[in-house]
């Protein structure tokens, strides 16, 4: 019998109650888009990260495009990010005009190298084509960057910090949420995610109250906002004038009343993660050529659930022989895909990247994996003999 890699259904059949009467609730009110579960979230969402403000959208794409559009960032400006993560990361760069440049790795967590970080802003001031603008941090497999080390560097260039949270929400450094550092942290919430809603949904959460009103007005056609409401006189009802060129990125009333319910079981999933991930090191340390690793002080929300091998490709094919999916994330650096030819950095510039993507490999990772499954797992990758 093969295992599911993430099971959403065993998620489901926990709150099967709570939800189905959240969803029909919202479908009784006839509030379909932007109804009071959308605030309600976002004040949780807030809450949850010790922030001052949460602002939902359409999905975790728009998450960073938003905040992107409210600093204007645009042609002739370099957004700094890694190559070995999600295409959506980089891929809004472009959407405002300006160029990703992309940064290497550590070889550990594979999040974003501080030192490469230095190293591609000076390679940039050195150019003088770029103005060095904004860098997207990214909490990739839900553990968190080296914000410390990395908002310092921001500090000192003069430039925006975005923590993309799409796989860390919830993930903490030394007790502290991301947008301690950042100036805004984004998050999506598909399914697969561990705070995933039954569709597509995002949000970003931020201490920067400007910033957040800019992003509310952003993700509704730049609607006019309370401060540009008491900054001026409006002569017709400002409910239809757009006073910034924007999108409609809203989050639909269901989707926020799914994640409602999962919010309330969201740190308890937390701590289940954690203890399949101990058992998986525990199992699999001595058998493989890396179990993750998790930065000092850092708690991990175990998105993933990644390891290296040797032999990455013959043991995948291995455990789908024995019923166990695995997916590689990521076989192909964003620097190395066809849409990003324009802005590849010089050759050697991303060698930890390179070397990452030949050899990680995701194993099954949910709250609801059972310790048969697991071991089921653990005994079939360490059977491996390729």
């Amino acid at each position: 019998m093969s295992l599911p890699f993430i099971d959403l259904q065993a998620q489901r059949k926990r709150i099967e109650t709570e939800i189905n009467a959240a969803i029909l609730s919202v479908v009784e009110s006839g509030r379909y888009v932007l109804g009071p579960e959308v605030g309600e979230l976002e004040k949780q969402l807030a809450a949850w990260c010790g922030a001052k403000h949460s602002v939902s959208c359409a999905n975790g794409t728009d998450a960073i495009a938003l905040p992107l559009m409210a600093w204007e960032v645009g042609p002739g400006d370099a957004v700094f990010c890694p190559s070995f993560t999600f295409v959506a990361t980089a891929q809004v760069v472009p959407w405002t005009g300006a160029s990703p440049v992309f940064v290497d790795i550590l070889p550990d967590t594979y999040n974003m190298d501080p030192a490469s970080l230095e190293a591609a802003i000076a390679r940039v001031k050195a150019e003088g084509k770029l103005t060095p603008k904004v860098v997207i941090a990214v909490d990739l497999f839900g553990q968190p960057a080296d914000y410390p080390a990395i908002k310092a560097i921001c500090d000192r260039e003069g430039l925006k910090l975005i923590a993309d949270t799409a796989q860390g929400y919830g993930c903490t450094l030394n007790g502290k949420h991301p947008t301690d550092w950042a100036d805004i942290a984004t998050t999506s919430f598909f399914p697969a995610k561990p705070l995933g809603c039954y569709g597509d949904g995002g949000a970003v959460v931020t201490n920067d109250s400007r910033l957040a009103e800019l992003v509310e007005s952003l993700r509704v056609y730049g609607k006019v906002t309370p401060t540009d409401a008491a900054e001026r006189n409006f002569h017709h009802d400002p409910k239809y004038l757009s006073l910034r060129v924007g999108m409609n990125s809203r989050l639909d009333t269901i989707q926020a009343a799914v994640l409602l319910e999962k919010l309330k079981i969201f740190a308890d999933e937390i701590q289940l993660r954690q203890k399949v991930a101990d058992r998986y090191s525990a199992g699999l340390k001595d058998h493989v050529r890396r179990v993750p690793h998790i930065i000092k002080g850092g708690q991990s929300v175990w998105a993933q659930y990644v390891i290296e091998h040797d032999n990455r490709d013959g043991l995948q094919a291995h455990l789908s022989g024995q019923g166990i999916p695995s997916m590689v994330y990521y076989p192909v650096p964003i620097h190395m895909q066809d849409f990003a030819a324009e802005w590849a950095p010089p050759a050697g510039t991303l060698p930890v990247t390179e070397e990452a993507s030949r050899y990680v490999l995701a194993l099954p990772m949910h709250p609801y994996l059972s310790e048969a499954d697991q071991d089921r797992v653990i005994e079939a990758v360490r059977a491996f003999n390729g």
